[in-house]
């Protein structure tokens, strides 16, 4: 039986990775700060354990995440959040350190245990900003990374982490693979508090509006965007893993939007008549878009679930989750 552990199995996409790699038949151990929101973990086993504390690394006890050998380590564990969170600057200190000392403790570990195959979740955020000023820019390609020049915090650690993850595979014989997500999608994921992503953010602000409402858009929802949902991700993912090559890849998709787009699809799926009002607030870069050919000349992959498809099954997530609490707040 293949064994697996999951770090961040909590998170959005290490929860479905979970639930996905049991389908699989594989041994799962999840490990996180806190158990998932919404449904139990289906892993075998479920760590709630500190990542960024080196000092609960005991390798002389049952304590230790990585106490065996594993033939997969999934490394999605890190400190994110939406646009209100990741471009205000103000969890720029607490990003950085916490992603850096998660990404550090889990690959030392990995590699003092012999758990040599290894896969960091990156993300398009590493991209320089001065090629997304443009939402018509060309998508962007893996060897666009350099010279670098992330628009925030967060991109510049997913870069730090990359190279440190391709220094462990030179120096200490890891077997690495990367990914760089584009904007990952679906049910089960966090839809508000500040650090929701703006699929989700729409999708709460559709299904709490009453029938002829207004709904808010940061900015002037002219920038440009790919979303890719949950399943497609994890599809990728795993042919990446138990391939043969390193990457980094981009994982998303190639049907390109403006938020305004998207808003406007969210609000079909509704049925309702509600109109946009634009306002300030963090926008991201104007342009930030996948290129899929090297993953698909690679792996022979590419996604084929349509955006309108996945915000269907994430707007009647999110609108249950947004009656639920209304409930509760009634009662």
């Amino acid at each position: 039986m293949r064994t697996a552990l999951v770090c961040g199995a909590s998170g959005f996409i290490g929860h479905h990775l979970v639930s996905r790699l049991k389908r699989e038949g594989c041994w799962v151990r999840g490990v996180d700060l806190k158990f998932p929101g919404y449904n139990k973990s289906e892993a075998d086993e479920f760590k709630i354990m500190d990542l960024r504390d080196f000092n609960s690394w005991d390798f002389d006890s049952r304590r230790c995440i990585v106490d065996r050998r594993y033939d997969e380590i999934y490394q999605l564990a890190a400190d994110m959040g939406g646009a209100g969170y990741l471009f205000t600057g103000e969890n720029d200190a607490n990003v950085l350190r916490n992603s850096a000392l998660i990404n550090l403790n889990v690959l030392e570990s990995a590699w003092r245990a012999d758990s040599r195959r290894i896969f960091f979740s990156s993300s398009a955020c590493m991209y320089p900003e001065t090629i997304q000023l443009d939402p018509k820019y060309d998508a962007l390609k893996e060897l666009d990374a350099y010279p670098a020049q992330p628009d925030s915090e967060y991109g510049w650690e997913k870069l730090f982490a990359e190279r440190l993850y391709l220094a462990y595979a030179r120096n200490y014989n890891m077997e690495v693979r990367i990914a760089r997500f584009h904007n990952i999608f679906g049910p089960e994921g966090t839809w508000g508090g500040g650090k929701e992503k703006s699929s989700a953010a729409m999708c709460r602000k559709v299904a709490e509006a009453a029938e002829g409402d207004e709904i808010e858009v940061w900015g002037d929802g002219e920038q440009a965007r790919t979303f890719l949902y949950i399943d497609e991700c994890l599809e990728g993912v795993l042919r990446l893993m138990r391939s043969s090559h390193t990457g980094p890849f981009n994982i998303g998709s190639d049907e390109r939007v403006t938020i305004n787009q998207m808003a406007q699809m969210v609000i079909a799926i509704s049925g309702k008549n509600l109109t946009i009002r634009h306002v300030p607030g963090p926008q991201g870069v104007r342009g930030r878009c996948s290129d899929n050919t090297l993953i698909y000349d690679t792996l022979g992959w590419r996604p084929s679930y349509s955006l309108r498809a996945g915000l269907e099954k994430t707007y009647a997530w999110v609108a249950e989750q947004v009656r639920l609490t209304k409930d509760k707040k009634e009662v």
